[in-house]
């Protein structure tokens, strides 16, 4: 049990292979993930890293084993996944480490219709009962179906965002090795887009750079082929392909937050009044956006599993993160980097300025990017931060502390997994910005 309750996480199951993540433990999680969904079918994926075969394999042993019929989808993206969960009905199975290194290796579930399966979901109950079964779960006696269906996800995608009338554009996509090697080629063969690719060989070992967007070093090689190109903006996917980075013709950055406001935009011109969740480190701009465009900004916790809750309570069209992860009610409420990557392309394409100056409406605040501190003691580090400035700004504890004052706000939480405290700043002017980052940070790390 304790090596199980260190791999099972809040949202997923993750860990080095073989240490910590083994075929014997993947087989009982099927059996268990089988008895927990009381599923006839169940319908699995898996990324491109060295071990998820062998894992994904050992997993429909396991949920044979207790009867089910398995539809094995192979090779995907984890929006693929949600895609072949939402569209059989069935529940489903990733196996992706995302943007972790080459040694680990997960399982992200989620029930049919791609409903997630967090700790507060069942996920604790199927680590329960898989530290059970791990001496053994019997002889399969469910069958197992090979079916294909990237040609489905990507016709699928293309109905919910048209490029097929937009203007010719040029794009540097960076797949990190990763999935986005797979599906972006399906996604876009035919459209008025001419991708220029950058690792797309699926390799687990990443042999280029981390699949991880969020890390500015992994966007180097892509800001440097937009320009070089003359791109009009470069895609970075992590190595599930459901998060996606967007870089604009001059090879900068375009935050996530601005990326949320953009398709939030575009949401509520097809849907007047809905709602719009972000979560509470995304930009101040995302709520004054949404508001601006007559729709309804709902504030939530950071973490998919939240997200996805509010979405589903309050029927919201998209939600946004500050990780680049976006939700899209006609998604099944899942994320899907493609399905956003497409919706810059058409804001994009359905007009004639370049990316820079699409996205200056978006762009309305400095922000410090999330900045990690170790801290042994994470709560007196926060009690410590709260004292300092409880008198300058109104204070709450959504998730974390966070404190707004005249033109500027922070929010400092605390890792789930590992003892940092995590550091989210922003103000109406980037000298402000930084007056308060480093301020928050000297307390910190007193």
């Amino acid at each position: 049990m304790g090596d199980l309750a260190k791999i099972f996480k809040a949202y997923d199951v993750r860990g080095v292979v073989p240490d910590e993540l083994d075929e014997r433990t993947t087989e009982a999680v099927g059996a268990a993930f089988v008895e927990l969904t009381a599923a006839k079918s169940v319908v699995v994926a898996h990324d491109m890293r060295e071990s998820s075969v062998p894992l994904s394999a050992a997993f429909v042993r396991g949920a044979t084993a207790r009867g089910a019929d398995v539809v094995n989808a192979g090779l995907g993206s984890t929006d693929l996944l949600y895609y072949a969960s939402g569209s059989l009905g069935l529940p489903g199975v990733m196996f992706t480490a995302s943007h972790n290194p080459a040694r680990y290796n997960g399982m992200k579930m989620c029930r049919a219709g791609a409903v997630p399966i967090g700790a507060d979901t069942g996920l604790v109950e199927i680590r329960d009962r898989a530290a059970e079964l791990l001496g053994g779960v019997g002889e399969p006696t469910g069958s197992v179906i090979e079916k294909d269906l990237l040609h489905g996800y990507a016709e699928h995608l293309r109905t919910l965002v048209d490029l097929s009338a937009i203007r010719p554009l040029k794009a540097v996509v960076d797949a990190g090795n990763g999935m986005g090697g797979h599906t972006v080629p399906a996604v876009f063969s035919g459209l008025p887009v001419e991708v220029v690719p950058l690792f797309f060989e699926l390799d687990g070992s990443f042999p280029n750079h981390e699949a991880n967007p969020l890390e500015p070093a992994n966007l180097v090689d892509l800001q440097r082929a937009v320009v070089a190109t003359g791109a009009d903006l470069g895609l970075a996917f992590d190595g599930d392909a459901d998060r996606c980075w967007v870089i604009d013709e001059r090879g900068e950055s375009v935050s996530p937050s601005a990326v949320t406001a953009l398709v939030a935009a575009r949401e509520l011109a097809k849907h007047p009044g809905a709602t719009i969740i972000h979560n509470l480190i995304t930009s101040q701009g995302v709520p004054e956006i949404v508001r601006e465009h007559g729709g309804a900004p709902v504030r939530t916790r950071v973490g998919h599993s939240f997200i996805k809750a509010e979405m589903a309570r309050t029927g919201a069209v998209f939600g946004g993160e500050h990780s680049a992860h976006y939700y899209f009610r006609d998604f099944w409420f899942a994320d899907s980097g493609m399905l956003a990557a497409m919706h810059v392309l058409a804001a994009l394409g359905e007009q004639e300025r370049p990316l820079s100056r699409v996205v200056e409406t978006y762009s309305r605040y400095h922000a410090s990017g999330e900045i990690n501190s170790t801290v042994t003691d994470q709560a007196l580090a926060l009690s410590k931060v709260r004292h300092a400035f409880s008198e300058r700004g109104t204070v709450d504890e959504l998730d974390g502390l966070t404190v707004t004052g005249a033109g500027w706000w922070f929010n400092l939480r605390a890792s789930n997994t590992e003892p940092l405290l995590r550091l989210n700043a922003e103000a109406a002017d980037e000298s402000k910005m930084a007056a308060i980052r480093d301020e928050v940070l000297a307390v910190v790390r007193s």
